[in-house]
């Protein structure tokens, strides 16, 4: 289990950074599978980035968490949960293809961008599976547009500071680009090789996450989608945080998974996550979903 001396010397800027170091060879790699569409939307001032995959079915947003990419995050989960749907998976500002701007970067705008996109898509409603600070942005969404939201997974996430395991705040504070996991560096230098737009991803992260401020619980009561709280067992979120929100939410289910931070999905940072992992993930989101 983390202590909080390693949450804290992985913390790029926000939860999906508090991770356990592990050798580059047992890390999962996210599997690349060709997207069907891709493109940027000009939303609120932002050239933000899209991929689809999959078609049919009630269309699935994929929103990543801090520091991440599309691929770091979903990469390896991505083909399974397109099998049966259309698949709309965004990289919000500062992250991967989506360059930042000189506006607020906030969870709250994060969510009007995204609801922003789906109506350049042309999509009425959507459901929606954040992980990390993606998993907050999910939950802005459905406050600030509840009629583009069918279902809502909530994965990993915090919508209050005393969601994080002891030591994390003592360790955000710290933060300093050199914390941030190499494998995160990498894979926004590969999408875009500049060291600015990587440290401008940092930044923005880091005072973020430094400034956060918890969600009221009156705004998480109104939430009317049916939401899938999920948590890892040894996640950087605690357990009895994820139990509150669901218990706050309207219409909240509580899963509980054995694993870290995102190990459930593949994601980068967790180590070799076995095939059977990965799909009984998937098979308790199409359930939740359907």
């Amino acid at each position: 289990m983390r202590t909080p001396s390693m949450a804290a010397g992985v913390v790029l800027a926000l939860s999906a950074m508090c991770v356990d170091r592990l050798p580059a060879q047992s890390r999962a790699r996210p599997r690349a599978r060709a997207p069907l569409d891709v493109g940027y939307a000009k939303v609120n001032g932002l050239r933000m980035y899209y991929e689809i995959h999959g078609t049919g079915g009630t269309p699935l947003v994929l929103v990543h968490g801090g520091g991440s990419t599309i691929g770091t995050n979903f990469g390896r989960v991505m083909p399974l949960l397109a099998r049966t749907r259309r698949v709309i998976a965004v990289e919000v500002q500062a992250h991967g293809h989506t360059l930042d701007v000189d506006r607020p970067f906030t969870f709250a705008q994060d969510a009007d961008d995204v609801a922003a996109l789906l109506d350049s898509l042309g999509v009425s409603k959507a459901d929606i599976l954040g992980f990390s600070n993606g998993g907050t942005t999910a939950l802005q969404v459905a406050i600030r547009h509840p009629a583009k939201v069918n279902r809502l997974v909530v994965a990993s996430a915090n919508y209050k500071r005393d969601g994080m395991q002891p030591g994390f705040w003592d360790g955000m504070m710290k933060a300093s680009y050199a914390d941030m996991p190499q494998p995160y560096k990498d894979a926004y230098l590969k999408i875009n090789p500049s060291q600015a737009g990587v440290h401008a991803m940092f930044e923005r992260d880091s005072k973020r996450m430094q400034g956060f401020e918890d969600i009221p619980d009156a705004a998480i009561r109104a939430i009317q989608a049916p939401t899938l709280v999920v948590v890892g067992d040894q996640d950087v979120i605690r357990v009895e945080h994820a139990l509150a929100l669901a218990g706050t939410l309207a219409h909240g289910r509580l899963c509980v998974l054995p694993g870290t931070h995102g190990s459930y999905l593949g994601e980068i940072m967790t180590p070799n996550v076995s095939a059977r992992t990965l799909e009984v993930f998937v098979g308790l989101i199409d359930e939740f979903l359907h």
